[in-house]
């Protein structure tokens, strides 16, 4: 599993490119509208092998609801059970527009249909090794 520090300012995916005998990341002028990033700063970059999508696209696993107690999860696991429903908070918003939210151990939540700042309740839908995809099953009541 990939450990995600709790200084993730942004997650997005891109792929490098040669230009004139440099390589070359380019950032999806979301990240810099949405505050995630500045223009001039300096940051601290973390690729990923992109072989890690395959495992997206294997069938989901059936859902199975959390258990109304505490869940016990593996240290080196997701620290998240699909259909478990959490408050999460937004931090920023990624590179397709979703809110992303991190969890313990900095661990990601990609949460369509929200923005900074806010806090819904999710319901987690799918778990990967390094990021979970959750739907908002009640927003934030202080958001417009």
């Amino acid at each position: 599993m990939v450990e995600i520090s709790d200084s993730l300012c942004s997650l997005f995916t891109a792929k490098i490119k040669k230009e004139d005998g440099t390589f070359v990341i380019e950032i999806p002028p979301s990240e810099i509208k949405h505050g995630a990033l500045t223009v001039d700063e300096t940051y601290r970059i973390a690729l990923l092998d992109s072989s890690s999508e395959a495992e997206s696209t294997s069938p989901q696993s059936p859902r199975h609801p959390a258990s109304q107690g505490s869940t016990s999860h593996d240290s080196s696991g997701p620290p998240v059970d699909e259909g478990e429903v959490r408050d999460v908070t937004i931090e920023t918003v990624g590179d397709q527009g979703d809110g992303i939210a991190k969890v313990e151990r900095g661990y990601v939540v990609i949460v369509p249909g929200a923005q900074p700042g806010d806090e819904p309740t999710v319901e987690i839908e799918q778990v990967q090794e390094n990021v979970a995809f959750a739907s908002i099953v009640d927003s934030d009541p202080r958001a417009l």
